[in-house]
């Protein structure tokens, strides 16, 4: 399946209004579209990972949500549990957002794209750290072990855990 992430900064004045326009795209264009908050996103591995991990949980019949978009949500949180994932979506205001298109959507992306303001949010930089730390249960006692610039593979770490605890 082709995956096309767009990321960038964009206004969110009503969450529900949001999600319905991007659910009407997915309906249409016939693919799985989902946003996320992009501060808690350690970088495009990361993401790709999640969205590989989850699309592999459907293959195999070890899906644990109903969805693939809630179960790459489930796999970009490190966690099971739907109301810890939902955290990582979008909220009203301003977002730093990427949004994930699984499919043949390039009309879908397309119609995503002109929405955003495109900017390098997604990947790490050290503005995250704090962040990906407090979400993912990262310990500065792990930190001082595998190194500061290691925090992205930590994260990694979790999502792949994902599949261990189910």
């Amino acid at each position: 399946m082709k995956v096309n992430i767009i990321s960038g900064t964009l206004d969110i004045p009503d969450v529900g209004e949001f999600l319905k326009f991007l659910n009407d795209i997915a309906a249409r264009h016939h693919a799985v579209v989902q946003a996320l908050d992009a501060d808690k996103l350690a970088g495009e591995k990361h993401l790709r990972f999640a969205v590989e991990k989850a699309i592999r949980s459907f293959e195999l019949g070890r899906n644990i949500a109903t969805s693939l978009e809630k179960e790459i949500l489930l796999y970009a949180a490190g966690t099971r549990q739907i109301g810890r994932a939902l955290d990582m979506g979008v909220r009203k205001g301003r977002n730093n957002i990427a949004i994930v298109v699984v499919g043949n959507g390039n009309n879908a992306y397309s119609g995503i794209k002109e929405k955003i303001i495109e900017a390098p949010v997604l990947e790490y930089t050290k503005d995250k750290r704090d962040a990906l730390m407090e979400f993912f249960g990262i310990t500065d006692l792990e930190v001082r072990a595998a190194g500061e610039e290691k925090i992205p593979e930590l994260v990694l770490e979790r999502v792949a855990l994902v599949d261990v605890i189910k």
